[in-house]
């Protein structure tokens, strides 16, 4: 099974008519340096948008920002430290200089493998500081954007999981940041008057270097092999028997950005190949 982490192709990038796809307009994504959130970067500069990608990884940034830009997009690399409230004031306030904010994606996460009595405490702050409150705190500071925009309109996309839906063993933190998340995501929709959106996407295992850095624990702690974490534990319960590439999940996020999800209002887009919901 192929699970190393895909390059991304122009022709499986979905690009949208839009008129608010345009480079007067910002998208402040996290997490830009590779990955999901590298994903939807690209994908928002080559729907025109003026993208502003964060993350803590300088040089993965500015390798995302080269990709973009090569799709004929434009896109800045902000290095920041999502735990550090002084990181988030100051991206937003450069992405502010770039035009009018009007959409976020949080997508920045980590994990730690371990049982709830196991788990060390230091790991359970950090992961909520990246996991919870930056994005809390990122929706904050882009809201008075978003409803100082000619339209007052805006959206937030937020990146939950399966683990938003159902709880697997040693994972607890991350757990209970994407069941917060969807709780996120519905406080937003429920202040923004049909004019502010929000919704977040939870997807199964996709092939990204979080996902893919998790097996040797998982091997170790299940005592099995890491082909069999692939086959048994990921995608174990899922009628897809493949990891769902990155762009397909940015795909996602341009999808609710986008005129056509204007019903789309603090719901959850649930795609998982069928882990949750077919057993």
């Amino acid at each position: 099974m192929d699970i190393a982490e895909p390059t991304i192709k122009r022709e499986e990038v979905l690009v949208l008519s839009d008129e608010d796809f345009n480079q007067d307009n910002v998208c402040v994504v996290t997490g830009a340096a590779g990955g999901i959130g590298r994903a939807i970067a690209v994908a928002a500069a080559a729907n025109k948008l003026m993208t502003v990608g964060l993350d803590i990884n300088e040089e993965e940034g500015k390798k995302t920002q080269q990709m973009a830009r090569e799709m004929g997009g434009q896109m800045i690399f902000l290095p920041a430290n999502l735990s550090k409230d002084e990181d988030i004031e100051h991206a937003v306030a450069e992405a502010a200089k770039l035009g009018t904010i009007k959409y976020l994606a949080n997508v920045a996460g980590v994990q730690h493998i371990d049982s709830i009595d196991n788990f060390p405490m230091e790991k359970y702050d950090l992961m909520q500081k990246i996991m919870l409150r930056a994005p809390f705190y990122l929706s904050k500071l882009t809201l008075p954007h978003m409803k100082k925009s000619p339209s007052g309109t805006g959206v937030i996309g937020n990146m939950a999981s399966v683990h938003a839906h159902i709880c697997t063993r040693n994972k607890p933190v991350y757990n209970i940041t994407k069941f917060g998340l969807r709780a996120l995501t519905q406080s937003i929709a429920a202040e923004g008057e049909g004019k502010i959106r929000s919704f977040s996407v939870s997807t199964g295992f996709v092939r990204t270097g979080l996902a893919l850095k998790q097996i040797p624990a998982q091997a170790e702690q299940r005592g099995i092999t890491p082909e069999e974490v692939v086959r048994d534990v990921m995608m174990g319960t899922s009628r897809v028997k493949e990891m769902m590439a990155p762009i397909e999940v940015a795909n996602l996020f341009i999808f609710g950005f986008s005129r056509f999800s204007r019903y789309l209002i603090g719901g959850d887009l649930l795609f998982d190949g069928g882990m949750v919901l077919t057993y």
